[in-house]
């Protein structure tokens, strides 16, 4: 789930008061809800995203399963706060998700950043929520939620765009599948798990800069919208980054200040046909 800040209330709408094991629904949304990460934990050679290791405990129908009924019940809980689809928050919303789930289509950024798409199905809907939360969030199967209190904050197209990418990648990287499986590892440890979650929160980062700049969006917003997110959020900042499920602005701000010239180069050579675009 995309969040700073302000983002953890709608974090506890969406997780059960205890912790366990993925049960069919009960446990469901406490792992659905807990999209996040960091980049302070070993990397090792695999088949996940970035080729570090990831071990999955959910089969592809299984994730997508999840994700729809996750949706509806969000959806349900929302009655009456969702827009309708001719509103044009909505058609905004949709048409920037649009583009960017077809840059995710695009198979050297695929093999570039290493996603698993085969066998997986996405049934992408987008719907936007009236809420003041300043919140987004794609479950797995492409379910997306916007709530209207972000769109104030992302100021163009483009920042909006850092939202939708950032959780779009969540979905295409199979992070909620990554966290039940280690919920059912049974290992618990605070500092790591705090670390993990901010390994796949930047890591969605990362992947978002790469889908928003080959959806013909401008990366460079994305550091605009980080920072306009601190700005927002002022007395946020006071948490020590070890203590966070969620990287901290400025280490955003930095990292995205770090991959915007990749990105664009990326895309170049791309537009340029340097990379062939059907090559596996």
């Amino acid at each position: 789930m995309f969040q700073a800040h302000g983002y953890a209330r709608a974090r506890s709408r969406l997780r059960p008061p205890s912790r366990r094991a993925w049960l069919p629904l009960p446990g469901l949304l406490a792992i659905l809800a807990c999209l996040g990460c960091g980049l302070d934990l070993p990397n090792e050679p695999g088949e996940g995203p970035g080729r570090r290791a990831q071990q999955l405990a959910l089969r592809p129908e299984q994730e997508l399963a999840l994700g729809e009924q996750a949706y509806h019940k969000v959806l349900r809980e929302s009655s009456g706060h969702v827009l309708p689809g001719d509103d044009p928050r909505v058609q905004r919303v949709r048409a920037i998700a649009k583009r960017i789930v077809r840059a995710a289509g695009i198979r050297p950024l695929q093999r570039e950043i290493n996603l698993h798409l085969a066998g997986y199905r996405f049934d992408w809907e987008v719907n936007v929520i009236s809420d003041r939360q300043v919140n987004a969030f794609c479950l797995p199967g492409g379910k997306i939620a916007v709530y209207t209190g972000i769109l104030p904050v992302a100021e163009n197209d483009d920042q909006l765009a850092t939202v939708l990418s950032h959780e779009i990648a969540h979905a295409l990287a199979h992070h909620s599948n990554e966290r039940v499986a280690r919920q059912e590892s049974g290992g618990v440890n605070v500092f790591l798990d705090k670390a993990f979650d901010r390994r796949q929160e930047s890591e969605a980062d990362h992947i978002g800069v790469f889908l928003m700049t080959f959806a013909g969006y401008q990366p460079e917003e994305a550091v605009r919208f980080w920072t306009n997110m601190r700005r927002a959020n002022p007395g946020g900042a006071g948490m020590p980054e070890i203590l966070s499920d969620h990287p901290s602005d400025e280490r955003r701000i930095e990292d995205m200040r770090a991959w915007v010239p990749m990105a664009v180069a990326g895309k170049k050579a791309f537009d340029e046909g340097r990379i062939a675009p059907s090559a596996r």
